[in-house]
């Protein structure tokens, strides 16, 4: 399927004043940047920028609360969800309570089991905590849907701080504090913060109250911020950028040991400098050198880090998450990681089997075709990857779709199903629309799960098709680029590079800007690589300059169509890349669109 390209939009005048490069005025003003000042604070963010923790609803309950747990020696559970935000946010606030409790037996931690408990706070965690003699809950990424589980675990003594970025549907819980930007009655400033960043404002109001060094006991924790932010798709302005910022600076100079053998199983490697011809280039940022053999951003946390992460819920189990990132020493930290890749490497399978038996069963469907959305079931499919094999189903098929398998208890008459949707089309009203049909259902407009009993499948597919049929109006829903601004080759010069790269780190709301260019050529240096990918080497006919090179992964089917010697317009990411020691300006190729 062609993608469409849309240019986006500029209301108004762009102030002459923003900054001397028009393009780069052009970025800052489509991310909401108008004035020199607030573009001096977006390229130079500062840790005193972070707004104070006591605006946050309830961070004068939490930390008086958790304070009071730390005098009287109680035992805390830090509890957390199985995805990276919920792991980094258990690891975060599980480091920072470390260095202040009395002994580590005051001290646990429960990461829920995907298959057992669930997403949430559970009534087995609950449980587990009072078990182990537990007076205080503090409930990360999750919790403020948890009404009922709240009151269990108030009933049982234990007391819960709920910690939070969620919308909550009605009432919140009753839990002694809960920290949620989201709550209508949080006038907090920044109202995206993940899981884990609100974990960080409990730290840092705890610090500020009780008079401990912010830069010892928190900041060091803002490479775990900056995790979340990544894997989490949080927009990335404003305070997260901060967070993000400060955080992969961290991550280039300090890392801890286990997100150091994650990224050396992932081939990132740290710069030896006895091995080297060069010193490491400091940080950005930093004065300190870079750890590893090139910066790392924060495509490599979403990329490299998330998915090990996240393969060990879905594969086996979360709490190993927690464990490689809570590692003080390499040896434990490289044995953990080795089983996390492994969990990682049996999930790659597991979802690429997967998607190509659905794939299978969309063709031998007679009538896929005529479809406006994809319902698959396979009984054998692993619960956990299911939602990935939604994600991979649309980018063959962009439609809404939804992947159904049994549950992982002995209810082999439920089936559980992850939904994913393409862009402007809300899944979750759709399949509210349906609701009559589920056992249970949740979610926000691209991404949802459900329930079902196994003999509604039918009925549900039929009305969930029908819905999205109206829903689309007949539209078939197609793949949108959106480019930020056009270029000239002859305006691509280090300088315009450099002030793009200082937009990272990029995320959503600050995306990596795509520029267009048109009237391109092949300079006859082009060639299709392994695995489908194309190097490129390309002249603009229009413009006065040399020919740049490019990169164009899995788009090794337009090298034939390159060659024949035809103009084409590319759209692009513009990035530097470094080989044996010398850096050049490379074009990250998006989409190529032939006349």
């Amino acid at each position: 399927m062609d993608n469409i390209w849309v240019t986006k939009k500029v209301e108004g005048d762009i102030p002459k004043n923003l900054h001397p490069d028009p393009h780069i005025a052009k970025l800052l003003y489509q991310r909401g940047i108008t004035t020199p000042e607030d573009a001096q604070k977006f390229f130079h963010p500062e840790i005193g920028h972070l707004h104070d923790p006591f605006l946050m609803k309830d961070m004068d309950k939490a930390v008086e609360r958790l304070k009071r747990a730390v005098d009287d020696k109680e035992r805390i559970c830090v509890y957390g969800d199985y995805d990276v935000d919920g792991i980094t946010a258990v690891a975060l606030v599980y480091l920072f309570l470390e260095k202040i409790v009395a002994s580590p037996e005051d001290l646990g931690f429960f990461v829920p089991d995907r298959y057992l408990d669930g997403y949430g706070l559970s009534k087995r965690g609950v449980d587990y905590a009072y078990d182990n003699n537990v007076t205080l809950m503090i409930v990360l990424d999750c919790g403020i849907k948890a009404n009922a589980e709240v009151l269990y675990a108030k009933e049982k003594g234990i007391d819960v701080i709920v910690c939070d970025h969620h919308l909550a549907e009605g009432e919140i819980p009753q839990a002694y504090a809960v920290l949620d930007p989201k709550r209508e009655d949080c006038p907090y400033p920044c109202k995206h913060l993940s899981g884990c960043g609100v974990g960080f404002k409990l730290v840092s109001g705890y610090c500020i109250r009780y008079g401990l060094s912010l830069r010892q006991y928190a900041y060091p924790l803002l490479d775990l911020t900056a995790m979340s932010v990544a894997s989490d798709i949080v927009p990335v302005l404003g305070e997260n950028r901060v967070l993000s910022y400060y955080g992969l600076m961290l991550l280039n100079t300090h890392p801890r040991p286990g997100v150091q053998a994650l990224l050396e199983l992932a081939n990132i490697r740290p710069f030896h400098t006895e091995n080297a011809t060069r010193p490491a280039p400091p940080a950005r940022g930093s004065n300190h050198p870079r750890f590893f053999t090139r910066e790392l951003t924060n495509n490599d946390l979403v990329f490299s880090i998330g998915p090990r992460l996240n393969a060990a819920g879905r594969v086996q189990d979360g709490k190993n998450a927690v464990r490689v990132l809570l590692c003080k020493d390499e040896r434990s930290a490289k044995d953990i990681a080795r089983l996390i890749d492994f969990n990682n490497r049996e999930r790659k399978n597991l979802d690429h089997l997967a998607t190509e038996e659905a794939l299978e069963q969309i063709k031998q469907d007679p009538e896929a075709e005529f479809k406006s959305s994809t319902i698959v079931f396979k009984d054998s499919w692993n619960q956990g990857i299911i939602g990935i094999v939604a994600s991979r189903l649309i980018e063959t098929y962009y439609r809404p779709t939804i992947v159904f398998t049994t549950t992982a208890n002995a209810d082999k008459n439920t089936l559980v199903g992850s939904a994913r949707s393409v862009k402007n089309f809300n899944i979750y009203d759709a399949i509210t629309a349906c609701a009559g049909l589920l056992e249970h259902y949740g979610g926000h407009k691209y991404a949802a799960g459900l329930t079902i009993k196994q003999e509604n499948l039918a009925a549900f597919t039929e009305a969930f098709e029908k819905v999205v049929k109206e829903n689309l109006k007949g539209e078939e829903p197609m793949r949108e680029i959106e480019i930020d601004d056009e270029l000239l080759f002859e305006e691509i010069t280090p300088e315009l590079v450099k002030e793009v790269k200082e937009f990272a780190p990029f995320g959503p709301l600050n995306p990596n800007p795509i520029f267009m260019s048109t009237h391109i050529k092949d300079d006859g240096g082009s060639r299709k690589l392994k695995n489908n990918h194309l190097k490129l080497s390309l002249f603009q006919t229009k413009s006065r300059s040399f020919p740049i090179s490019g990169i164009a992964f899995q788009q090794g089917d337009a090298y034939e169509q390159i060659q024949t010697g035809h103009s084409f317009d590319i759209c692009y990411h513009l990035e530097e890349n470094t080989f044996n020691g010398v850096t050049n300006i490379q074009l990250n190729v998006q989409d190529i669109h032939f006349p």
